[in-house]
């Protein structure tokens, strides 16, 4: 039997990037369960639930950042924040290279090495293994979308993507450099963990206590938005088709929130339209976390300490069609010192309290528009539509036209990404991945496809320590 356990707790966990060394002791662990038992896996993978969840992960960054690097969101008060994100500024992008990713692949990678050596239920030991090749692979598909290109959509024929790790570094003789691997050699990992997943997860339905931790409807989910990102559309499809009816949604919208339950279930644990949602607790930060940090804060008003620092662009306000419930999911408000209206999200309204509130991750509308456009991408128009007119059944919309195709009825798909995930950091993916150049608003000029500032920067310290990371173009 290894010696994890024995090496996290007297050493911490060493998590690596391309050589960068983050301690984060695991206290709550005790070496016999640990090492005696499934049990000790299992803190683990809790604990490596918290990490996505960070203000510079999910828990703000990956949602705000996202939208107003595009077209959806704007500043309306200058607090340093996002101001050159807004502007797309040299270097301004989302910086997830220090953070608790490289320390949350480490953890899966034990966990993936060492659980089949311990005593314990094996349901258990599945669900926790399960678990572990899901968060891996979420944690290595938000490091590839930031850091690299899609396959298939390189620039200049650049394919570099980030350093892969598939084994546990327990100590310093295997904190070794290492170059970043490609794009495809990223994704076809990502892939692997989450069909290994899916045989080993239990299911749940849909907006359940069971979201709060990965199950099989998640990681087809997630594979289905990875498919779709990596041009394998015939592939989205059938995933998506599969996590719809594990997590119990049918193709004509049945399961899917309606408009009179929409916008209030934002303020509801789990979302009832939740597949996969992060929790989080009042345990799990201080009241100066909320104020400081939380996307309440940032982008509502409804605590008078909050920071209210950004608000819907006109742009996406005017594109919402008469009658669509997605609309009434923004308030006009004021806010000092700020021109003209500005309006609120009412998605984060910190509903558990001083700032607090879940982070729905995987939404079940996600598949029903994976679906659309991958139906679209095959030639199955007819497909497309029905799946645009399930989803905007459920918001309060008419079906769209019988005869909607080619560029038309994309950009309609487009479109319902845009309103639908509005302020949950998918604008400019979408519009990265298939290869658009990032629209702006007004105030800013549209940033072109092959602009070096669609990737992030690596950080120049982890340059500078490993001569094999090659920096993204641009920005050397």
């Amino acid at each position: 039997m290894k010696n994890i356990f024995k090496l996290m707790i007297l050493g911490g966990t060493l998590a690596l990037g391309s050589c960068n060394l983050d301690v984060e002791p695991r206290q709550s662990l005790t070496p016999e369960a640990a090492l005696a038992t499934v049990n000790g896996y299992q803190s683990l993978i809790f604990a490596t639930y918290g990490m996505p969840r960070g203000f510079n992960q999910y828990g703000q960054q990956m949602m705000i950042a996202p939208e107003i690097m595009a077209d959806n969101l704007r500043i309306i008060a200058n607090t340093g924040r996002y101001i050159g994100q807004e502007a797309n500024a040299d270097r301004a992008h989302i910086g997830l290279w220090n953070t608790g990713y490289w320390g949350g692949i480490n953890n899966t990678n034990i966990i993936i090495d060492g659980i089949g050596e311990v005593e314990g239920d094996e349901a258990l030991k599945n669900r926790v293994l399960g678990e572990a090749h899901f968060l891996r692979a979420l944690f290595y598909f938000d490091l590839a979308k930031v850091y690299g290109y899609e396959p298939g959509k390189e620039v200049n024929g650049f394919n570099k993507s980030v350093v892969l790790r598939t084994t546990p570094t327990l100590g310093f003789s295997q904190a070794d450099f290492r170059a970043r691997s490609t794009n495809r050699e990223v994704y076809d990992q990502i892939i692997s963990d989450l069909q290994t997943s899916i045989n080993l997860l239990p299911t749940s339905a849909i907006g359940t206590a069971g979201v709060y931790r990965a199950t099989k409807g998640a990681a087809q989910a997630l594979l289905a938005r990875v498919y779709l990102y990596d041009s394998k559309f015939a592939e989205a499809e059938a995933m998506a088709s599969q996590a719809m009816a594990t997590v119990g949604l049918a193709d004509n919208g049945t399961g899917l929130l309606t408009p009179e339950n929409y916008v209030s279930a934002f303020s509801t644990a789990p979302n009832p339209e939740s597949v996969f949602e992060l929790e989080i607790r009042s345990v799990d930060w201080s009241t100066v976390d909320g104020v400081n940090n939380s996307v309440c804060s940032l982008s509502a008003n409804v605590f008078p300490s909050a920071q209210f620092i950004v608000t819907a662009t006109s742009e996406l306000l005017a594109s919402y069609e008469e009658g669509d419930i997605r609309r009434a999911t923004w308030t006009e408000t004021t806010r000092s010192g700020a021109s003209g209206p500005v309006y609120r999200s009412n998605k984060w309204l910190g509903h558990k309290g001083d700032f607090l509130e879940n982070l729905p991750i995987i939404r079940g509308a996600e598949l029903f528009l994976i679906r659309a456009e991958a139906r679209f991408r095959t030639g199955n128009l007819s497909g497309s539509r029905a799946d645009l007119n399930a989803l905007r059944a459920k918001r309060g919309l008419g079906a769209v036209a019988e005869d909607l195709a080619g560029n038309d009825l994309f950009d309609q798909i487009m479109t319902e990404r845009r309103q639908e995930f509005a302020l949950e950091g998918h604008r400019w993916f979408d519009l990265k991945r298939n290869g658009m150049a990032i629209s702006k608003s007004s105030r800013f000029e549209a940033v072109p496809y092959n602009d070096y500032r669609l990737l992030s920067p690596l950080p120049n310290d982890q340059i500078q320590l490993n001569e094999q990371l090659e920096q993204n173009p641009g920005y050397n």
